[in-house]
């Protein structure tokens, strides 16, 4: 069984920082082809400037995304860079505080729009292309797509209401478009996760004394996920290795989603 991803192309969006970063990052250092695209041109010129491009092959490309022509765009310079692509992550996601009471908070639709909506469409676009470029192949992977989703969809925090909706949104997504893309041999599956250390959670400890202990507090394995962790999980849907697996939500949260907040038995 083999999760070699060497000689691919990947595309993976939100990577100019956070968990999409490191998956492109982890991608790029075992061999991939990779196009990192997010709308921080800034940002990521500074950080394909900064990967090794001794196994794979780093570029960028900076767009809005939630805009179907960007998204035709991005298709157009990844085939010139690359000439094909075989696996698409989409990780370019949002986080917002709303209020569930508030009938004027668009919060809803807005992440909606970001990550559901902009998966939704670069899922389309990019398979159509996959398809393509497979013509005349009776046999083997067309490609692999991985969706960036949360345990947000199982849990219920009303101020993240939003969050919540768009993380449930795509799941289902993620199971609808493995059915309909499965006749073309193209997997699709979604990592769910709970806390990871990135700059944004980092910031929030700072600001918060207690957040840490309470994040591990809640945590069986009693630690925060390192992005890292993410990005091999991201390898192993992505490569040949897991091929008979799609319509999944592979959920990486470090036991949190198994246990009750209320510790008391039968009660």
């Amino acid at each position: 069984m083999s999760f070699a991803i060497t000689g691919k192309t990947a595309v993976v969006t939100g990577a100019a920082n956070g968990v999409g970063l490191a998956i492109a990052r982890h991608f790029v250092d075992h061999g991939a082809n990779v196009m990192f695209a997010d709308m921080d041109e800034e940002r990521l010129e500074i950080e394909v400037g900064n990967t090794e491009e001794d196994a794979g092959t780093a570029r960028y490309f900076a767009g809005d995304l939630r805009e179907k022509l960007t998204v035709a765009n991005l298709l157009s310079a990844t085939l010139d860079a690359f000439d094909r692509v075989d696996i698409l992550v989409n990780a370019s996601r949002q986080m917002a505080v709303s209020d569930p009471l508030d009938p004027d908070d668009d919060s809803v639709v807005a992440l909606l729009n970001q990550n559901l909506m902009t998966s939704l469409r670069m899922t389309q676009t990019f398979a159509k292309r996959m398809i393509r470029q497979a013509e005349g192949e009776d046999e083997g992977p067309t490609g692999s797509i991985i969706n960036l989703s949360s345990i947000a969809a199982r849990r219920t925090q009303p101020d993240l209401l939003a969050y919540s909706v768009s993380s449930a949104a795509l799941d289902q997504a993620t199971r609808s478009m493995a059915v309909a893309l499965a006749p073309h041999r193209i997997r699709v599956n979604a990592i769910a996760f709970g806390s990871v250390m990135s700059a944004s959670l980092r910031g929030a400890i700072k600001e918060q004394s207690g957040l840490r202990r309470e994040i591990i507090d809640g945590t069986p394995l009693s630690r925060i996920a390192s992005a890292g962790e993410i990005a091999e999980a991201a390898q192993f849907l992505a490569a040949d290795g897991s091929g008979f697996m799609t319509g999944q939500i592979l959920t990486i949260d470090g036991g949190r989603t198994l246990i009750d907040v209320v510790d008391h038995s039968a009660h």
